[in-house]
């Protein structure tokens, strides 16, 4: 009626809703500060807002537009156990923060913002990080502690000396202890990877102190030695063999330099191992140099020892089949080699995959409902399933996120929600064994509900996947392309295509198509025929239709919003969108259905990009089997039943990709890193020979960590390869140690056999010793069933399988090699 555009009234808004600053006035010899105020203090303002003047009288926005407070328009609801909504807040941690740190911290702040809430309204935390933090530092502590006790425990069986067992006990602790020291001024976190390093290194630790003290134990035990100053022959005795403890805890430090160069989240996760494993073997390294020396000097006393009596006949039965060997070369040498062949023949049968599943005690579900589906029914769907859920036995309650909340930190559509659920303790439940159990269950009774996909996942391990490939799912298949329709439909034959390939499950198609839409679009040659530009058409689909908030009103420390938007009877139909009135250059008025096109269509909810293309993604989720095989079935079918048109291609994406990369990385780095042991070894001995002896024994140290991988039904990950890279490290240590003292006997005026035999056996315990005390020291992580064990297992299977091999090839196979070879290599 008053031919007023939308323009004038964002206009007239912007213009009447402003202060100002006029700098100050002098008045006598005061200083007064001028200020201009013309914010509007409330909805009674706005209404007296003055657009324009009609044949002198004002037309205010009151006169044209209903003022009055409102809510925002709402994209997300909160709800709990199906029952009713709530409101969720999400707090989040600083980079660089410690979880362990600021949690307590935010408990302290709680009671300070309960007082400032309105009466009823309580803070009630439904999940946290700080229970999964506590369980998988206590797994990993409880192995620590357990461990220690183990190698204690077994010092004193193969030395027979409490005061020799403590000596090297003592240095574990202590070594730790340097360990944390370092951990705190390198700001290393205690955490399950760092803990976990440690004590994957607890056994390793007390090998240079074992070998020193077990050195001047023989030494001082030696009757030939009888009245020899007692410093000096602990003096002897040390410089003996401490060049090759330094260089075999320098090679087993350098052993670990691979992992140093991980980058991504392996990176994260395996960086604090190698860190904390290494400063524990600089720790070994200065306790084995100085404290066991020193101590065995107030602690041991020199004179003939009786040798225990199953270490008397451990070394006659070594002997029996040293001497055994020794005259059967090649045939042992061939059983070797058939056995390192037979295990690299089982490698192609070991499953893959990036990281074990971390368990964490709850359950996160991902659903996607309908593209079209409301917010109103999407609610109303998930509080169904959540009454479904709360009836299983182990389920504690359910809090569901649905749509995008009001700080858009998760910008989903009103289509996607994620159910946590919340677990009782296990050893509470009696309806189910495991949490697989009851994932299966709860996917069964779910899947029936028609228009939902679903995905089971976790917490953090929710968050992970979608930091690694933007897909809440351990696996993506990601599809390039321009088309939109050619990517839906080839996204649509991928799914059917790979649905039954046994592993894959919650397997879905991006569902990002099937929104209905009101199209409004311009007819340029309409637009110019009547003087109207397309911005103004775009102005009223913007403004008028979808509504914009043009401005702010602050009420004392609160801000508003002011929002503009016609009225809803004014466009809530395409018919009536096209009658909404557009002004032309010489003021007429003509409906927008002469100026554009209005239709009703079905399009895309979203259009999702990557590396400058569109994507589509079919994603899901690997239960029961390993990744690298389930995906190596997903590029056969998809090889063999699709065909993508010219400029179309796929990616694998998720944890996939990851263990990919980690695995490329390692191909290079591992072998730089053998290339620098083979220097450090010929720098110790100065022989090809001896150098070629050590590095023969680290491929078919293989062998165990192979076929113990195979038995127990691990996969080949991040982790077992980190256990390959510590077994290297063993093995060379080990590996050392023998050949160092062969060649001194040899230096001595031994013939070949008499040194090799004599080698072995005044070798075999510190060798046997450094062996199981890494076994047991590993063990405990072995057998934990807690939380995070998950993820150091597969190590600990490697390095325990591959030791027992390992061992008995340094014991065997290296004295056989030495007495054949010897003549070939100087």
């Amino acid at each position: 009626n008053y031919g007023i555009h939308l323009e004038e009234i964002v206009s007239a808004v912007n213009n009447n809703n402003k202060n100002a600053g006029g700098q100050f006035l002098v008045i006598g010899s005061e200083e007064y500060l001028v200020r201009g105020i013309g914010l509007v203090n409330g909805v009674d303002d706005i209404s007296r807002i003055q657009i324009k003047v009609d044949n002198g009288t004002p037309i205010t926005i009151g006169d044209v537009a209903d003022v009055s407070y409102g809510n925002e328009i709402r994209r997300g609801v909160v709800t709990r156990d199906g029952e009713e909504e709530v409101v969720a807040g999400l707090v989040l941690q600083l980079y660089g923060e410690n979880a362990s740190t600021v949690i307590p911290r935010l408990y302290d702040k709680l009671p300070e913002v309960q007082r400032s809430l309105p009466k009823g309204v309580t803070l009630v935390p439904y999940y946290e990080q700080q229970e999964l933090v506590d369980n998988a530092v206590g797994t990993v502590i409880d192995a620590l502690l357990i461990g220690t006790l183990l190698v204690m425990f077994l010092l004193v069986v193969f030395l027979g000396n409490i005061r020799t067992a403590f000596i090297v006990g003592i240095s574990l602790p202590i070594c730790a202890l340097i360990a944390v020291i370092f951990m705190g001024l390198s700001h290393i976190s205690a955490n399950l990877m760092s803990l976990g390093g440690i004590a994957i290194a607890i056994g390793m630790l007390g090998d240079g102190s074992i070998v020193m003290v077990e050195n001047i134990y023989r030494h001082l035990s030696d009757p030939k030695k009888l009245g020899s100053n007692k410093i000096l022959t602990i003096k002897t005795a040390a410089q003996e063999v401490a060049k090759p403890i330094i260089f075999s805890v320098a090679i087993i430090i350098i052993v670990f330099l691979p992992i140093f160069s991980f980058q991504g989240i392996e990176g994260k996760m395996f960086k604090p191992m190698a860190f904390s494993i290494s400063f524990a073997l600089l720790g070994s390294l200065l306790t084995a140099l100085v404290l066991a020396p020193v101590l065995s000097s107030l602690m041991l006393k020199a004179g003939p020892v009786k040798e225990l009596k199953f270490l008397t006949g451990l070394k006659k039965i070594y002997k029996k089949i040293l001497e055994g060997a020794l005259h059967h070369k090649k045939i042992l040498i061939a059983a070797v080699l058939v056995l390192f062949f037979a295990s690299l023949s089982l490698v192609p049968f070991l499953g893959t995959e990036f990281i074990p599943t971390l368990e964490e005690g709850s359950i996160t579900i991902g659903v996607t409902m309908a593209p079209s589906i409301s917010l109103e029914k999407a609610t109303e769907t998930i509080m169904r399933l959540e009454k479904e859920i709360i009836q299983f036995e182990p389920v504690n309650e359910t809090v569901s996120r649905i749509g995008r909340p009001e700080a858009g930190s998760h910008p989903h559509p009103v289509n996607t929600a994620e159910i946590h659920v919340d677990l009782k303790p296990l050893d509470e439940w009696t309806q189910f064994k495991t949490k697989a159990d009851l994932v299966e269950e709860l996917n069964h009774t779910l899947s029936v509900y028609p228009g939902v996909q679903l995905n089971f996942t976790q917490p953090i391990q929710n968050a992970f996947d979608e930091l690694l490939s933007g897909v809440k799912a351990q696996l993506a298949i990601k599809l390039y392309g321009d088309d939109l329709n050619v990517l839906r439909e080839k996204s649509e034959e991928i799914k059917n295509s790979i649905d039954n390939i046994p592993g894959l499950v919650d397997l879905s198609a991006e569902k990002s198509f099937g929104q209905p839409q009101v199209k409004i679009i311009a007819d340029r040659y309409a637009c110019s025929r009547y003087g109207v530009d397309v911005a103004e058409l775009l102005e009223i689909v913007e403004l008028a239709i979808g509504g914009e908030v043009i401005d702010q009103i602050y009420l004392g420390t609160r801000r508003f919003g002011i929002h503009l938007r016609y009225q809803e009877d004014y466009r809530d139909n395409p018919d009536i969108i096209k009658n909404i009135l557009v002004q032309t250059n010489d003021g007429s008025q003509i409906p927008l259905g002469q100026l554009a096109k209005v239709e009703k269509v079905i399009g895309p909810i979203q259009i999702n990009r990557e590396n400058n293309q569109r994507r589509w993604i079919i994603q899901g989720n690997v239960r029961g089997r390993d990744m690298g095989g389930v995906v190596a079935d997903i590029q056969k079918r998809i090889k063999e039943d699709i065909t993508l048109p010219s400029g179309y291609y796929i990616e694998y994406g998720g944890q996939f990709e990851n263990q990919q990369r980690a695995m490329k990385r390692l191909m290079i780095i591992v072998p730089l890193a053998l290339l620098l042991i083979a220097l450090m070894l010929y720098l110790t001995f100065r022989s090809f020979k001896n150098t070629l002896l050590i590095l023969i024994n680290i491929p078919l140290a293989l062998i165990g960590g192979i076929v113990g991988l195979w038995l127990s039904g691990a996969y080949l990950s991040v982790p077992a390869s980190v256990g390959f890279i510590a077994l290297f490290g063993i093995a060379v240590q080990n590996g050392i140690v023998l050949v160092t003292y062969i060649n001194q006997l040899r230096q001595e005026g031994n013939d070949m056999h008499t040194a090799i035999v004599q080698g072995g056996l005044l070798r075999l315990r510190p060798v046997m010793m450094t062996a199981f005390t890494t076994i047991l020291g590993l063990l405990p992580l072995l057998l934990s069933q807690g939380i995070g064990s998950e993820v150091q297992r597969p190590l600990a299977i490697v390095v325990i399988s591959g030791l027992l091999t390992s061992t008995f090839l340094t014991l065997f196979i290296i004295p056989v090699l030495y007495s054949k070879f010897s003549d070939k290599f100087k």
